[in-house]
């Protein structure tokens, strides 16, 4: 079909406006429907409340109104979109189609679609694991049942599936498509199904996992692709062949074998009924016992179910001698207890990390000096005779007193902590000039560089 304007020409069957805010003007404007040809259609998406002016100005364009459909956001909620088809030179007649509910609740769509048969006409493989027993087969197996999926992005599933649509898409359509994406899913969903060490005839217990496993097989096809979401699976049957029921069977007898005690019972009732045979045989019973003795010890040496129970036994009383030599874990000391790695614990009690105790403020106390500790002109507490920071060499005793805090000090107080000096020998230093003796303890009676004398007045 073609639709025809002053000076252009568009070569196409069905005119398509899917834009939620068309501007009115594309409808009322002349040059853009003047002459289409009849039969062509036009669909249209706006809002209701211009309902009136989208139908007059249709039909002034002698587009014939078809179809009609509002849809609604909820149930008791007005509609915010109105659906509508129009046919080129069309008669009068109009349809108006059910309404489209979107969300039955905030979030959540409406209603899944049910009653989607699958059924596998190839078998599944399916991975078998028991760590208990060191089982780890592969078999394979058929599955049957139903599923449901809904719509979550109605949008999504709009434009990439049934957009370009001219007439109705029916679920039909989509049905076949679906089916097969969703039996190919079933191998890596049952895979993780596997990994949860779930045996073939358990598969059918644990729908909600196996619709979860789903869901991840198919996100990338079906939610990012087309909206779509798988809401349940119910499956009908979940078969093995003869064959690989039998051999998961087997591995399951021989597991129980692997406990001495399991396996005596299992030798005891073959005993037992090797000699109802043997005391049945048509030959006499005595030829019966006879040849059950020689199959035992052919067998092993006549292995017998006692020796079995021993090695039960003795295996049980391993066991518990070690669980009762295991450790009793000890409870672990509360935090508040174990004090952190470089704290302190203040006078009111407060374990700090800091240099202020949060609770009271106090500063966090100077460590006391090792006896014999002297303190550097560079700030470094040292015990021997150099400092290993600078190399300066420990100043002699005459040259100051030695503070509590490790500072050497000449003056009444001390530098760095400010305690009194000590009582015991004064120290004298020229109060006029600041001269010093070489031995502060005997110092000259005069200065020799301003000639005062020393007395009480140049003690420190």
């Amino acid at each position: 079909m073609e639709i025809k304007t002053n000076e252009k020409k568009f070569s196409t069957r069905t005119l398509t406006v899917t834009a939620m805010f068309l501007a009115m003007n594309i409808i009322m404007s002349s040059s853009m429907l003047s002459v289409p040809v009849p039969g062509g259609h036009f669909y249209l998406v706006h809002r209701p409340f211009r309902l009136a002016e989208i139908l007059t100005a249709m039909c002034e364009a002698k587009l014939e109104p078809k179809r009609m459909r509002l849809v609604y956001p909820y149930v008791d909620k007005e509609p915010n979109m109105v659906l509508i088809e129009g046919i080129r030179g069309a008669k009068s007649r109009m349809t108006v189609e059910p309404p489209l509910i979107v969300y039955e609740k905030p979030g959540v769509y409406t209603k899944e679609i049910l009653e989607n048969r699958f059924g596998t006409a190839n078998p599944v493989p399916f991975r078998v694991v028991d760590s208990k027993i060191g089982l780890d087969i592969d078999v394979s197996i058929r599955c049957s049942g139903v599923y449901s999926y809904k719509i979550v992005d109605p949008l999504l599933f709009y434009s990439n599936v049934c957009g370009n649509v001219e007439q109705e898409y029916s679920r039909e359509e989509l049905d076949s498509t679906l089916k097969t994406e969703f039996i190919s899913a079933l191998q890596p969903a049952f895979g993780r199904l596997s990994e949860m060490e779930l045996r073939p005839n358990q598969i059918v217990t644990h729908n909600t996992d196996l619709e979860n496993a789903m869901n991840t097989a198919l996100s990338e096809k079906w939610g990012a692709l087309r909206g779509l979401k798988v809401v349940s699976i119910a499956l009908g049957s979940v078969t093995l062949p003869d064959e690989d029921a039998e051999l998961i069977k087997q591995a399951q007898r021989t597991a129980i074998m692997r406990d001495p005690t399991m396996a005596a019972a299992t030798l005891v009732g073959a005993q037992a009924d090797a000699m109802k045979t043997a005391a049945g045989n048509e030959a006499g019973a005595m030829t019966g016992f006879m040849g059950m003795g020689m199959a035992m010890n052919a067998a092993g040496g006549g292995m017998n179910a006692q020796n079995l129970f021993a090695m039960g036994q003795q295996q049980q009383a391993q066991q518990a001698a070690q669980q009762q030599a295991a450790p009793t874990p000890q409870p672990t000391p509360a935090p508040q207890a174990t004090q952190a790695a470089g704290g302190w614990t203040c006078a009111c009690g407060t374990t700090v990390t800091g240099n202020f105790c949060p609770n009271c403020g106090a500063k966090k106390p100077e460590p006391k000096p090792e006896p014999g500790a002297w303190k550097c002109s560079c700030g470094a507490t040292v015990t021997g005779n150099f400092c290993p920071e600078c190399g300066s060499k420990r100043p002699a005793e005459d040259e100051g007193w030695t503070c509590s805090c490790g500072a050497v000090n000449k003056g009444k107080f001390c530098t760095n902590c400010g305690a009194k000096k000590p009582a015991g020998a004064p120290l004298y230093r020229c109060d006029k000039c600041g001269w010093e003796p070489k031995d502060p303890k005997n110092p000259p009676r005069f200065c020799p560089e301003c000639g005062d004398i020393f007395d009480e007045n140049d003690r420190q």
